[in-house]
């Protein structure tokens, strides 16, 4: 626990998230958890979060890592929880117990919010509340869901899925995305930005986004390249024309076309093109910027233009992304 933690449920008043431990406790995905929803933030208030770990089986239990798991209560707490987080689970061919089941369900009935991430989808898929609904989780367990669970439709590509308060997420990396994609309806944009900000991350990734591209990563460019991105970063409402960039990198134009493709997995247009719809995203999380002004300050020059790469990237019109961003904020 970092030097500044204190115990949220000591020093807070708000929603009581709990997340579950097993034996086998996926590791990473229960210490994002606690890191969101367990760590002290007095900035935030009294009505910041409470947060517990329960078990759900009797000990001793083990996590990835060679830890020995002290939980702090039994699994009664479910019973008391507004937030109940499934942090991954045993394995795709591990049967969930039915008791839990009972609880989840039990505890949903009440107007819990259940969550899952990666691998924790089979445990509230188990449940039958995702039943005729759609499910995301990690692509390498997706096949393996849809053979357990054929009432339910499974969703390979998105980060993290909602269905009437039942919130699954992708990978492991997903669950930190859903999680503040929760503080913000929760506690609106600005609560989510701290958190995000603190955690490095990114404040805000729709749900809809894909969880993998079709090529790896690459490394972070090194050499001419890295230095033009930063520039181009700071600079979106330039007419940054692909001869423009090779001269900047004092390159011949193929040759450039060449390495900013290795450096970046991305021709030089399309990459300038998301930058872009990202900057616009930003200033259109809130009122104060108009269409035309966010099309000229992000480099679209033009509305249709902002409207035709932000639809094509994001699935919404920028005015479909701020009302929508907006009333959620609104009604956190």
């Amino acid at each position: 626990m970092p030097i500044d933690a204190k115990p949220s449920r000591i020093t807070s008043q708000g929603p009581l998230a709990v997340a579950l431990l097993y034996d086998g406790l996926c590791t990473f995905e229960f210490g994002i958890v606690s890191e969101v929803f367990g760590l002290y933030r007095p900035e935030m208030g009294p009505g910041w979060y409470r947060f517990a770990s329960c078990a759900i089986e009797p000990g001793p239990l083990r996590a990835h890592g060679g830890f020995t798991l002290m939980p702090d209560e039994g699994p009664d707490l479910i019973d008391q929880a507004d937030i109940i987080v499934v942090p991954g689970w045993k394995g795709a061919d591990v049967p969930v117990p039915q008791a839990l089941c009972d609880r989840l369900r039990a505890a949903h009935a009440r107007g819990a919010r259940l969550m899952s991430i990666c691998s924790g989808a089979f445990v509230l898929t188990a449940t039958g509340l995702l039943d005729g609904g759609t499910v995301s989780t990690h692509w390498r367990y997706a096949e393996a869901l849809r053979r357990r669970f054929p009432a339910v439709t499974v969703d390979a590509a998105s980060l993290y899925r909602e269905h009437d308060r039942v919130f699954t997420s992708a990978g492991s990396a997903a669950g930190i995305d859903l999680l503040i994609e929760i503080v913000r309806r929760d506690f609106g944009a600005d609560a989510a930005n701290s958190v995000a900000r603190r955690l490095v991350v990114p404040a805000h990734r729709s749900g809809g986004q894909a969880q993998f591209l079709e090529r790896p990563v690459p490394q972070r460019p090194t050499g001419e390249v890295a230095p033009l991105l930063d520039r181009m970063r700071e600079t979106l409402d330039e007419d940054w024309t692909t001869e423009a960039m090779a001269r900047d990198c004092r390159m011949s134009l193929r040759t450039f076309l060449r390495r900013f493709q290795e450096a970046t997995g991305s021709s030089p247009g399309d990459w300038l093109i998301a930058e872009r719809v990202e900057a616009a995203k930003g200033l259109l999380s809130s009122d104060d910027h108009a269409i035309e002004a966010v099309a000229a300050t992000v480099g679209f020059g033009s509305t249709h233009a902002l409207r035709h790469h932000f639809r094509k990237k994001v699935g919404l019109t920028p005015t479909e992304y701020r009302s929508r961003f907006l009333r959620e904020e609104r009604t956190a």
